[in-house]
């Protein structure tokens, strides 16, 4: 039993002298060599990151080179999915196309209907401004504006040219600001 007991006392005499030990030589080491320990593991580091990304644009190389190698039968799958697409796209286009083609033809026959009916009024004697008017004031029902006569904008006078521009500093006014001389007044 005493042995045993000697054994339990000296055993922690022993691990705390082998971790002074320890300290006394990393200690040592790290203030001898710290130095270049820490820059070595930063080149380490970025050799590392240079080498993995080497690595990787490489093997991406090798995947599109074994990608380029694809088969004929998938190079005229891949041009008939194009080419379908692209007619599905057109067929789409011609559509809007006839629509648009079909409301142009709506409107032309619009305004044809509107000028035979004011070539008819207009041989009735009555006023052609009005009955073309008539549509529009059975679509809107509301408040009569008859007695006021809306003015067409090509019957009025521009007020000025239509190059005239405020921030040119052209334009035809007859007042202009212009900067005063630099420099001292010359008066002796």
């Amino acid at each position: 039993m005493e042995r045993e007991e000697e054994s339990l006392s000296a055993r922690p005499a022993l691990e705390t002298e082998g971790l002074r030990f320890l300290h006394v030589t990393v200690g040592s080491l790290l203030a001898t060599y710290g130095w270049y320990i820490v820059f070595s593991c930063i080149l380490l580091y970025v050799v590392f990151q240079k080498l993995t990304t080497r690595l990787r644009a490489s093997r991406q190389r090798q995947l599109d080179r074994a990608a380029a190698t694809v088969g004929p039968d998938v190079v005229v799958k891949r041009q008939e999915a194009l080419a379908a697409a692209r007619m599905k796209m057109q067929e789409e286009l011609n559509a809007q196309v006839e629509k648009h083609k079909e409301k142009l033809r709506q409107l032309e026959e619009e305004k044809r209907r509107q000028k035979i009916e004011m070539w008819d009024s207009m041989q009735e004697g009555k006023s052609y401004k009005g009955n073309a008017k008539k549509p529009q004031e059975e679509d809107s029902p509301g408040p009569s504006t008859s007695s006021v006569i809306p003015k067409r904008k090509s019957d009025r006078k521009p007020l000025r040219g239509g190059g005239y521009n405020p921030l040119s500093g052209e334009g035809g006014g007859t007042c202009s600001w212009r900067p005063g001389r630099r420099g001292p007044s010359s008066g002796g």
